[in-house]
């Protein structure tokens, strides 16, 4: 915080810092701050907040607010960052790893879904959304990409959803390198 003749300036950490635009991605900033991102990956299109002043110069995309209460510090921070995001999704793309961890559970492409059986009496079918690909690695593992950050991280968490990691003995979707805490069971406490 840097104050000035009395009054209290909040500097932004997230906000404040430039967008740097790699190459191949265009940016193109419409009426009323409606976004629009192309790049090899794909396109997105975002209606950010109409307070928030968004430049783009010389490859470079910069966000501005118009004053410093709490709510408007806020959103310089979110604009920022989905800005961002939208830049990587569209230049770099995102992808999430699942496995699948118990006897018998497996995965397996099945037409544009995935087909999950995981202890269940029927196998469950599920169809990535539009811009989302699913693709089975292996029989445990399943990776999920596109270009739009929050649709990926949705999808990875409807698979997980699907059958989460048990607590006493871990079975189930989880996320790759996710720490599943077991708890002991009822014999833990009689030795």
């Amino acid at each position: 915080m840097v104050t000035t003749k009395g009054k209290r300036r909040i500097v932004a950490r997230v906000g404040s810092r430039p967008i740097h635009l790699p190459q191949g991605v265009k940016v193109e900033i419409g009426e009323g701050n409606v976004v629009t991102v192309e790049g090899p990956k794909g396109s997105l299109v975002q209606s950010l907040h109409p307070e928030m002043n968004i430049h783009l110069a010389e490859s470079i995309l910069t966000v501005d607010r118009p004053s410093d209460a709490h709510r408007v510090v806020a959103l310089h921070g979110l604009t920022r960052a989905l800005l961002n995001n939208m830049v990587v999704g569209t230049s770099e793309g995102f992808q999430r790893s699942l496995e699948l961890v118990g006897m018998g559970y497996r995965v397996q492409q099945g037409g544009e879904g995935i087909i999950l059986q995981v202890g269940f009496s029927h196998p469950v079918e599920i169809a990535p959304p539009a811009g989302v690909v699913a693709v089975v690695d292996s029989p445990t593992r399943i990776t999920v990409s596109g270009c739009d950050k929050q649709q990926v991280g949705q999808f990875a968490a409807t698979l997980r959803k699907i059958r989460p990691p048990d607590a006493y003995k871990g079975k189930g979707v989880r996320y790759s390198g996710e720490l599943v805490r077991l708890k002991p069971g009822k014999t833990a406490g009689r030795s």
